[in-house]
């Protein structure tokens, strides 16, 4: 359903006075004082004196007389009081359509006109100049004072255009004119509708953003910097050739600001979708400091350790609803803009943003209703106080130092010729990252003469220098990697991107493996361990798995109690200290797994041999055995090296089977090959053994205050011969999966007790802080609103809450799920550490865990950690030599692991990304049901039930909206879609988006390669959707 044209809107960027006020004192007296007398007088004699003025002037400059300018200095001669009461004066969208804004347009057109006049060339000689900042360009900030001489500056003086600039004026009037026509772009005022089609507003949004705090400076087409005038050098010019970045502080200086608590050090996390906006985290339990622009980011790169210094306070962002942040002066500008346009604001509402969106208009600011009220005077005053109407405070920086360059600098995009150009445009995939210049001498031979034929081949690119003067990065060409969009290339591209070496072990290290092979054990390290080759001990690990580092075993005790023990593989027995294999291993940290592959940490050789615990050979292991009560309670505990021979390799699904069928007789072929020393159902029994202590063990865990936030997990099944996806599932976490579970991490608590009491200066443990206390706050609000009776004051409330409030329907799970989502928000991930470098013992605590000390002990073959643990557990026991780390080493080390640990995390899940993306091209379109998970202003997040995977959807991409509003009270928010029905005499379909609502979506593959989105399905005309 079309919408009636919007009447033609003055651009109110022309009608700013801080776009005005710092121009006056470019043009001649005469014109400040016309300005000024504008602004003081209102006799109808010195009106009439103002308006042949202005006739004589528009004569002059070829656009005829301006009958309106009685209406203008009527409004000019209204007091600032007055006018400020009227931006008040908005009523509901209904006022702003075109019948009932055809006669204030009327009426207030030619004066709106006259002031854009005598603005627009004064505003665009100002945004030419390179040299001219934006906050110079503003002007300095006023608000309505009384001056010295007792004069009322209102900041709505105006500039007058010089005769030289007439004619250009002419032309850019047309132009804007043209523009206004073609766009209709409305102020950003609350009640305005947005049209509901095409995502080029987020686009948009992110680079009009100004930069924070530095020169906008205007570039040339090669983007080099032109040389700013010199009449701009007094105005924070830096000589010839500005800079678009600022010079690091010197280490010193930093080191020196860092203690006096003038600098602060971070991590740079960069918004992916919007790289614009990039934070570190606050000391404090305040909102994240926010650095806007890469200006303000000053060539640091996502990840990054950076300090970076606060900025003033006027230049702090008052967040008013979901992810929008706005300057104290932008709010100032957006309150006249809002006044110009009579809104009224209702009264008593506690609604704190609401957005109203049509299909032909040109999307809202990003800045709705931005006027600063009190309370965001008063936390600009005092940041610490918070808000209760919706309104956070945020510190705003930039970046003085890059203390260690955490991203690799290796990115994966595209070549784009330049003729007449020494070198190449190189644009990253990722979009946080700069578009780099590469020497022609590194592109492939006939790029130059045929540069089509790469449009669609990846490179990888790394950056070997950013200079201070340009917004784009030098660079070499590292790799072709091959055509976009196959797995392969793109697979390689994203281990390179996140620094993974997947290169193959050198000789050196290959070289500390055992040659001997087949290996065995040697008689004299059988004499020094403990001899379990005769207990029934098997493996449970997913049926892929080949690296299995963990066994169990269960024996029943003449007494009624049990003798349980978990058995690693002893990795640290093949890798001595200090050689070249400890060294590599030391550096990948961990093995990173991906759809298709692993990339291991230690040679295969080691991964699938001679330390893992494969089933019928004689393996090394540390063992931790108990002496346990039917109860889970545990009477006695024992460590030690040890040698086991696995009598069978169990599935989950092997497992899952036996605890589900206790009483079955299970035949040789429904299971792997058995050492036929131990009957199948010897190994049945000691599963459900297992199954029915670990049950009583999880129970204790819980009622103790533990928590667990499962989320759900996407798997595949590939073709083995092209590896391409088959199909895809969303992974079940079983009996059989909380029964290892249970007991590794019963192992891993045992052994942080033992070596921090050993070493207690030196142990490497693993912390889970506590959830961010502020956002646990506001989470519970929403909650409140939302009416889930939720109770987040410890883990263990959290965790009967989300097992207790949600229903018993079939969506309680998806429910669950998407409540899991907004609960993992506030949590801190859990970090290893060296507990000489924790001065406070309660830092020591696991918060998910609910335990006073934990680690990890019990997987070697993939994380460098264990292997320190199991050293310093080894030199406990006197079985093994003293760790050759010094505590500043381990907890440098632990550092390490946790930056490795989080890159696998994201590799893995960027491969499960790019192989679901594959697969909707190969068989979608998909239909599923999906639940909202999220709520912003335009757009809203949903859980696609089917499949485990979350994706956005933007409300003006929705084919078939005819429009949408947003409504927000308090914490909630909420969005109304209005589709346009089949049949035409039908009345809108309303659809409301809130969180848990249940829609319908279609995946669907993108142009772009492994790319794929979200289509929200139109709902039946018959009924209004809720």
């Amino acid at each position: 359903m079309d919408s009636p044209q919007q009447p033609k809107r003055v651009n109110p960027k022309n009608r700013d006075p801080k776009h005005s006020q710092n121009k006056l004192s470019a043009h001649p007296p005469q014109k400040d004082a016309y300005a000024r007398l504008l602004s003081q007088h209102c006799s109808s004699r010195f009106t009439s004196y103002l308006e042949q003025c202005a006739k004589d002037s528009l004569q002059r400059e070829g656009n005829g007389p301006g009958p309106g300018l009685k209406t203008q200095s009527d409004r000019l001669n209204t007091p600032q009081r007055q006018r400020d009461q009227v931006f008040y004066d908005f009523s509901d969208s209904s006022d702003f359509s075109p019948s009932s804004m055809k006669n204030k347009e009327e009426e207030s057109s030619l004066c709106l006109y006259m002031e854009k006049l005598s603005l627009q060339g004064a505003l665009d000689d100002c945004e030419r100049k390179p040299g001219v900042t934006d906050r110079q360009r503003r002007g300095p900030r006023r608000d309505t004072t009384t001056s010295h001489d007792g004069d009322i500056e209102s900041g709505e003086e105006l500039a007058t255009l010089t005769p030289t600039n007439a004619k250009k004026h002419q032309k850019q009037q047309k132009k804007a004119k043209d523009k206004d026509i073609a766009s209709k772009e409305p102020d950003p005022l609350v009640g305005v509708w947005t049209p509901a089609s095409g995502q080029e507003q987020e686009k948009s949004k992110a680079k009009n953003n100004l930069p924070l705090n530095h020169t906008a400076e205007k570039k040339s087409a090669d983007g080099k910097l032109q040389q700013p005038s010199d009449k701009n050098k007094n105005k924070g010019g830096r000589g010839s050739k500005k800079q678009l970045f600022e010079s690091y502080m010197t280490a010193e200086e930093v080191s020196h600001g860092l203690k006096r608590g003038e600098l602060l050090q971070g991590q740079l996390r960069i918004n992916p979708k919007k790289y614009q906006e990039a934070f570190i985290p606050s000391p404090d339990d305040t909102p994240d400091i926010f650095l806007e622009g890469i200006e303000a980011r000053n060539r640091a790169l996502n990840g990054d350790i950076v300090v970076v210094q606060i900025l003033p306070r006027e230049q702090w962002k008052v967040v008013k609803s979901d992810c929008e942040e706005v300057s104290e002066s932008e709010l100032q500008t957006e309150r006249m803009k809002t006044g110009q346009r009579k809104a009224e604001r209702p009264q008593g509402s506690d609604v704190n943003a609401v957005g109203q969106c049509r299909s032909n208009d040109e999307p809202v600011s990003r800045c709705q209703n931005l006027t600063l009220t009190d309370a965001a005077r008063k936390s600009l005053e005092e940041p610490s106080v918070p808000q209760h109407n919706g309104e956070v405070v945020q510190k705003t920086a930039k970046v003085v130092y890059i203390v260690e360059k955490k991203h690799s600098r290796a990115v994966t995009g595209f070549l784009k010729f330049l003729p007449d150009k020494p070198f190449a445009k190189f644009s990253p995939v990722d979009h946080r990252v700069p578009r780099i210049n590469i020497p022609l001498s590194d592109c492939p031979d006939n790029f130059r003469f045929r540069p089509d034929d790469f449009a669609g081949t990846l490179f990888i690119c790394r950056i070997t220098n950013w200079a201070a003067d340009s917004s784009f990065a030098d660079g070499r060409l590292s790799k072709t990697l091959g055509q976009a969009g196959e797995i392969e290339p793109e697979t390689e591209g994203i281990l390179t991107e996140y620094n993974v070496d997947f290169s193959e072990f050198s000789d050196e290290v290959l070289g500390c493996l055992p040659r001997n092979l087949p290996w065995t054990i040697p008689p004299e390290e059988m004499m020094k361990r403990r001899d379990l080759r005769e207990e029934c001990i098997f493996t449970i690990d997913p049926s892929t798995a080949r690296d299995l580092d963990d066994a169990l075993s269960c024996q029943r005790l003449s007494d009624g109690n049990f003798e349980v023990g978990v058995h690693i593989a002893d990795v640290s027995y093949f890798v001595e200290q200090g050689d070249a294999l400890d060294t590599l291993a030391s550096q990948r940290a961990t093995s990173v797994y991906m759809v298709q592959k692993v990339i291991p940490m230690l040679p295969r050789l080691l991964c699938e041999e001679l330390c893992s615990l494969n089933p019928l050979v004689d393996r090394l292991t540390f063992s931790v055995i108990w002496k346990i009560t039917p109860e889970g309670k545990i009477l006695s505990e024992w460590f030690g090296r040890s040698v086991i021979r696995s009598c069978v390799k169990l599935s989950y699904d092997h497992a899952q089977s036996m605890i589900e069928a206790p009483e079955k007789l299970f035949s040789a072929e429904e299971l792997p090959p058995v050492d036929p020393v131990h009957p199948i159902d010897e190994i049945h029994q000691a599963v459900l053994n297992l199954h029915a202590i670990a049950k009583n063990l999880r129970a204790q865990r819980f009622s103790g205050g533990a928590l667990r936030l499962d989320q759900l997990k996407l798997s595949f099944t590939l073709d083995k011969e092209t590896m391409m996806p088959q199909g895809c599932f969303v992974y079940q976490y079983r009996d059989s999966n909380k029964l290892v579970e249970e007991f590794m991490l019963l192992a891993n608590i045992a052994t942080a007790h033992h070596i921090r009491r050993k070493f207690p200066d030196l142990a490497l443990l693993r912390r889970h802080p506590p959830p961010r206390a502020k956002m646990v706050d506001e989470l519970q609000e929403l909650c409140d609103q939302l009416g889930i009776d939720i109770d987040l004051s410890s883990s263990a409330a959290l965790h009967k809450t989300l097992n207790t409030t949600l229903g018993d329907d079939e969506y309680c799970s998806a429910r669950k799920e998407v409540l899991t989502h907004m609960c993992s928000r506030p949590m801190q991930v859990a970090q290893y550490f060296c507990t000489g470098f924790v001065n406070d013992e309660k830092l020591f605590r696991h918060y998910a865990l609910n335990v006073p000390l934990y680690t990890h002990f019990t997987s070697p073959i993939r994380r460098y950690a264990d292997v320190i643990v199991h050293r310093l557990l080894a030199s406990s026991l006197n079985c093994g030599p003293r760790l050759q780390l010094s505590t500043a080493e381990v907890e440098k080390q632990a550092s390490h692991c946790n930056d490795k640990k989080t890159v696998s995390k994201r590799v893995q899940e960027l491969s499960s990304e790019l192989f679901f993306g594959v697969f909707v091209k190969e068989c979608g379109p998909l239909d599923s049901e999906a639940m909202v998970m999220g709520v912003l202003d335009q757009s809203f997040d949903v859980l696609v039930l089917r499949y485990g995977v979350q994706k956005r959807i933007y409300c003006k991409s929705i084919a078939g909206l005819d429009s949408f509003r947003h409504h927000k009270v308090g914490k909630k928010s909420e969005l109304t879609l209005l589709w346009t029905p089949e049949n035409l005499e039908n009345p809108l379909v309303e659809q409301v988006i809130s969180i848990f609502t249940l829609v319908d979506v279609q995946l669907k593959a993108d142009s772009a390669p492994m790319k794929y989105s979200a289509e929200l399905k139109q709902p039946e005309d018959s009924h209004t959707q809720k």
